[in-house]
């Protein structure tokens, strides 16, 4: 259930720790052509036989899996939202055109996205602006995907905290350490958690290849040196994906997380300012 974890089932706190920790005991040094075929094996075994949607911001992630996906002949829709204009939406557009994707995108105005946000309000437990913004992300995108009849999805999950993608990771002693620790608690408690509650609302599933057994180990056998260099986040995982030819332009993007790289943050700050209310309440008060 957690190896194959999709949005809509959450396991709980003890069992996910219990989890992680059982992985990290089974941990040893480890090389970047384990965690390519790790990965690559991750993404074939989760492709479903029916047409499915794969949640694109053009980011490294998404970009991967975009590839991979198509590089097995997959049958699926990429999904884009964003405000228009917006990193996320060019990005992806960008890429769909390169790799002749099936592409859909929604650009939503800021009314539209404060209405997202204060329907995700009721959907999730967490209710701090981060949440919000990431989950009206996956929300419109969601809907976008049902429009084109999918509702189960690819997703990036888990890359973040197994590539040390997080600041707190890099200005930390032990990378892998802060890497493990993010896994143990802020995974669970903040993405497993949104996730979760939207995927069941939603009537939505998630893969997330980044999450399997194997893609961890092996991605947490890297030693930190590799996970950041020359001022890079994500390095290893950088080098990997430009190896099995996605686009330099796309490996090597600077990540943003969703809710700035869709715009959607600078637009609940816009409605907020407009209200006379502080951003982290404006769902509670359209």
């Amino acid at each position: 259930m957690i190896e194959r974890f999709e949005a809509g089932v959450l396991p709980a706190k003890a069992e996910w720790q219990s989890h992680i920790s059982a992985l990290k005991s089974r941990t040893v040094p480890a090389g970047k052509e384990a965690v390519r075929d790790a990965l690559l094996a991750a993404v074939r075994e989760r492709i479903p036989k029916g047409k499915f949607g794969l949640m694109l911001s053009g980011g490294l992630d998404s970009s991967l899996l975009a590839f991979l996906l198509k590089k097995e002949g997959a049958d699926f829709v990429a999904v884009s939202v964003g405000i228009r204009g917006s990193p996320d939406v060019e990005s992806a557009g960008r890429l769909a055109k390169e790799l002749e994707l099936s592409w859909a995108v929604r650009e939503c105005t800021d009314e539209e996205v404060a209405q997202l946000a204060k329907e995700v309000s009721k959907m999730i437990p967490q209710k701090d602006i981060v949440n919000l913004s990431v989950g009206a992300v996956e929300l419109a995108a969601a809907r976008l995907g049902k429009e084109h009849g999918v509702s189960l999805f690819f997703g990036g999950l888990g890359s973040e905290e197994i590539f040390a993608g997080y600041k707190e990771h890099i200005v930390a002693k032990d990378i892998n350490e802060a890497c493990w620790a993010g896994m143990m608690d802020r995974l669970h408690d903040r993405d497993l958690t949104r996730d979760a509650a939207l995927g069941s609302a939603l009537g939505i599933s998630v893969r997330c290849p980044f999450l399997d057994d194997k893609v961890i180990v092996s991605a947490m056998g890297i030693p930190a040196s590799e996970k950041y260099r020359d001022g890079q986040k994500k390095f290893v995982l950088r080098e990997i994906a430009e190896g099995l030819g996605l686009p330099k332009e796309w490996a090597w993007r600077k990540r943003l997380a969703a809710q700035y790289g869709s715009g959607f943050d600078k637009a609940l700050e816009r409605i907020a300012k407009k209200k006379g209310v502080q951003k982290g309440v404006i769902a509670q008060r359209m």
